[in-house]
């Protein structure tokens, strides 16, 4: 499950996906089944969260690894690969960056 906290310990993935509005629920189905057939088996994965912008021109990957060497051990992976080129190719663009959490405010 996907716990935001300030300065937490996870290693925050942020991949904003720009897609076709004509295959952007394409990527994101593709994103929901690479999750849960690859990714959340390897190792240090935590959580994923998977959104598509109202207007159907991105796609956003939220994703908590337990650190940043385990995601960039994700990246090394053979399986892991093919299923990140599958959506790349479903792309116009994409943007992944890690990131730490500043802050959290809630109702």
């Amino acid at each position: 499950m996907t716990i935001i906290d300030r300065h937490g310990p996870h290693a925050t993935l942020i991949n904003v996906f720009t897609v076709d509005p004509r295959q952007a629920a394409n990527l994101a189905a593709l994103l929901d089944e690479a999750t849960e057939e690859v990714m959340r088996h390897v190792p240090g994965f935590v959580s994923a969260n998977i959104h598509l912008s109202t207007d159907g021109t991105r796609v956003v990957n939220y994703a908590q690894w337990e650190t940043a060497e385990a995601y960039q051990a994700m990246l090394a992976d053979p399986v892991a690969r093919e299923h990140m080129g599958r959506a790349a190719e479903l792309a116009t663009g994409f943007d992944p960056h890690l990131y730490t959490v500043e802050s959290v405010h809630s109702r």
